[in-house]
């Protein structure tokens, strides 16, 4: 039966992944050797003929799947998504149709199995990447592509290429992963663009499979658009293979999204840790945990989820200054997630000092920097506030009665006590019980 867009369905596939706000990626694959970034073979015009002798060269003996999920789920991650198959066309898992596969390296190893299975073991959501785009499939667009590495390449003319034939083999390697590796939670596309967009990708067809294999599967909006766009959820004209979620990439959008007619959009914010989503030896341009902590609690309070990369390199290790940003980012949650995990914007101005997140009525006021004195809480009564408390200890943060701020009796202060120094100098989270 073909899909048809319900809204309570949507809501109920949807609960999970709003509630949890927090993900891994794990971008992964041969790109790991020559470790100059995911899009090496694009940017430095790499044929298959020097692109392929990778694949006798993979064998990443320090790999191990549970380190990755330890570390994912220590960071206070609820899901995780891996790169299956990227634009290069080499596959993590041992797919039927093609020898350019993980099963085929000297490591010959499924890590799709691997890592699904370890993923659930550490009771974190399994998510699957796959890129529809594949430069190394013959009857993919090969001249006058605007990504492909023979996109300048006249010797590369595209007659002879059979796009359907790639379709085929495209929608029969999803077939694959959404029949061999269990219940799959997630699954992110990769990507539309110029004229391959929709139903060039034959969609609707792919959707209908993959919703009756897969059926509680959710799914992001790039088979219609790109890191751009929103798709046709948001323009409340639903597509069968409408984007469950919007994908805004390296960025965070100035406001919470909301589709045509008011509702508010779910989205995702895609985040590298440096500069490259794939292993690049020479970029240590790592964002501090202490911003990438701000960063998570900007998109909870518009109203999204952030997903943040990590790229093992060629042995399989997860590189040591991630490593020590999800660890610091870790200690953060494991005292302060109850401020991030199913909870959304306040409905309030953000304030001067901070962001406020809220679940239900609990309010999280995350201060950044301290005030002169004692601490406005702006937009919340006095009244309607039953008690303040430090999140990670439990810390009461009394109302203030002092005499300072007597000229603004309508607001709300709080006494943090004599220590100008915040507790916590990332983000020290007050938790504001309010009268239903």
């Amino acid at each position: 039966m073909a899909y048809q867009f319900s809204r309570e369905d949507y809501e109920r596939r949807m609960a999970w992944y709003t509630q949890a706000r927090f993900g891994m990626f794990i971008h992964w694959g041969l790109y790991a050797i020559p470790a100059r970034g995911e899009w090496v073979r694009s940017e430095e015009r790499i044929p298959n003929e020097q692109y392929d002798p990778y694949l006798q060269e993979f064998n990443p003996g320090a790999c191990d799947i549970r380190s990755w999920m330890r570390a994912a789920k220590e960071a206070g991650m609820q899901y995780v998504v891996l790169t299956a198959k990227h634009h290069d066309g080499f596959c993590l898992y041992d797919s039927a149709y093609t020898d350019f596969k993980s099963t085929n390296t000297p490591a010959g190893r499924d890590f799709v199995r691997e890592y699904t299975e370890a993923a659930r073991e550490f009771g974190l959501r399994v998510g699957l990447y796959f890129s529809i785009i594949d430069w190394r499939h013959p009857d993919f667009p090969h001249f006058g592509d605007r990504q492909h590495p023979m996109r300048d390449n006249p010797a590369y003319g595209n007659e002879g290429r059979n796009f359907d034939r790639y379709l085929d083999y495209m929608h029969a390697q999803i077939r694959e992963l959404c029949t061999n590796y269990g219940k799959l939670d997630l699954l992110w596309f990769d990507f539309a663009y110029d004229n391959l967009r929709g139903e060039a990708w034959r969609a609707t067809e792919l959707m209908d499979m993959v919703r009756t294999l897969q059926p509680d599967v959710i799914i992001d909006n790039r088979l219609e658009v790109s890191g751009e766009g929103f798709g046709s959820l948001a323009d409340c004209r639903p597509t069968p293979y409408h984007g469950d979620f919007v994908t805004p990439e390296t960025m965070i959008p100035p406001s919470g999204l909301r589709d045509a007619e008011g509702r508010p959009l779910v989205w995702e914010s895609c985040v590298t840790m440096n500069n490259h989503w794939g292993y690049c030896a020479t970029d240590h341009f790592f964002k501090p945990a202490s911003l990438l902590i701000k960063k998570l609690v900007e998109c909870v309070s518009k109203g999204g989820n952030m997903i943040l990369n990590v790229g093992p390199d060629a042995q399989g290790r997860i590189p040591d200054q991630s490593l020590d940003i999800l660890r610091e980012m870790g200690r953060w949650m494991e005292r302060n997630g109850r401020s991030i995990y199913g909870c959304g914007p306040a409905g309030l101005e953000k304030p001067e000092f901070g962001r406020f997140t809220r679940r239900g009525n609990t309010l999280y006021y995350h201060v950044y920097e301290n005030a002169l004195g004692p601490l406005p809480v702006p937009g919340v009564d006095k009244g309607s506030i039953l008690s303040i408390r430090r999140l990670a200890d439990g810390t009461e943060a009394p109302l203030s009665t002092s005499w300072v701020h007597s000229d603004y009796p309508d607001v709300a202060f709080v006494n943090l006590g004599p220590d100008p120094v915040l507790p916590d100098e990332t983000d020290t989270v007050l938790e504001i019980q309010l009268r239903p």
